[in-house]
């Protein structure tokens, strides 16, 4: 029994080993193409500011902004604010923009979707019935995402802010902090009924979409909020690229700044798939309560995260 033990942490340490070494040659091809390609991205911006119109400084502010939303949607949700409001202020048009955030989308919960297997948190067979319905309704609602009323996504970031939040601030499941992933989930009809609304929300906003999952979730199928954010990981990676694929075929996608935003990611979504499991139910809850109360703050109006981060570049 000790020699598999070892066996199996043997073959464990060179999978690791493996999956490192590829994503580090995939950040260098990725940043070999950046530097070649960046002014691309540079003709595009709407200001011409000195500090702007170095590549550099915008690839470093792609990559450690793609970090913090891996780390944010990985855990809670809604990091797609921050990553819409920097492409707009880089000066991408907002279907562009939300053309872009999907490249970091798949990547980001394809590494966390990695990671919670490897930790045995996902059980496949249920994540695959949950993204079927997404997958048609995000095809869907790309379709139909070729522009974003403003009016449109403050009602529906309103509602799902609002829900979410009120529901997390009186749920008790926390004072039972034990994590359930793994095991068949116990899957009724209506739910393939909510996911289809999920992806068709997903493929023509995305914005908040994280949040809407955590609360059907956790709110239908009683999981814990690790849980939910695993299946909630596994959903947006199986669906978003069905969505990519309309943008990319409507010329909606800026690539370089979009892998770059995503390699970003990827790290963000490893660290923060880490945490859930080591500081398990409690951390996350609280974690992503305080997102939630920061972005409907945003949404208020009492803060801006756009002049914020219009200023700090």
């Amino acid at each position: 029994m000790d020699e598999n033990k070892r066996k199996d942490r043997r073959i464990l340490r060179r999978s690791v080993l493996g999956i490192l070494c590829a994503v580090l040659a995939l950040i260098l091809l990725i940043l070999i193409f950046a530097t070649v390609y960046i002014e691309s991205l540079m003709s595009k911006i709407n200001k011409v500011d000195p500090v702007m119109t170095d590549s550099t400084i915008v690839i470093i502010m792609l990559v450690v902004s793609g970090i913090i939303v891996g780390i944010i949607n990985t855990l809670a949700g809604g990091g797609a604010i921050i990553s819409m409001t920097l492409f707009m202020v880089l000066g991408l048009p907002i279907s562009v923009a939300n053309g872009t955030n999907r490249i970091a989308v798949v990547l980001q919960n394809f590494t966390a979707t990695l990671a919670f297997l490897r930790k045995r948190m996902l059980d496949v067979k249920s994540g695959i019935k949950l993204s079927i319905p997404a997958v048609i309704g995000n095809i869907a609602g790309s379709m139909v995402a070729t522009h974003i009323s403003d009016l449109v996504f403050k009602i529906c970031m309103g509602v799902v802010l609002t829900v979410v939040l009120v529901y997390m601030i009186f749920d008790q499941s926390h004072k039972r902090p034990s994590i359930q992933g793994g095991h068949p989930l116990d899957i009724r009809w209506w739910h393939y009924i909510w996911f289809f609304i999920i992806g068709f929300y997903g493929g023509y906003i995305y914005i908040g979409l994280g949040f809407l999952i955590l609360a059907i979730t956790i709110w239908t199928m009683n999981l814990d909020i690790v849980t939910a954010n695993v299946i909630k990981g596994f959903v947006i990676f199986l669906s978003t690229p069905f969505a990519l694929a309309v943008f990319v075929y409507n010329g909606q996608v800026e690539w370089v700044a979009g892998l770059l935003h995503g390699v970003g990611n990827i790290v963000g979504a490893v660290m923060a798939s880490h945490w859930a499991m080591s500081w398990g139910v409690k951390f996350v809850r609280w974690f992503t309560l305080a997102i939630i109360v920061v972005f409907f703050f945003d949404l208020m109006g009492w803060l801006s995260l756009h002049d914020m981060l219009a200023r700090l570049l």
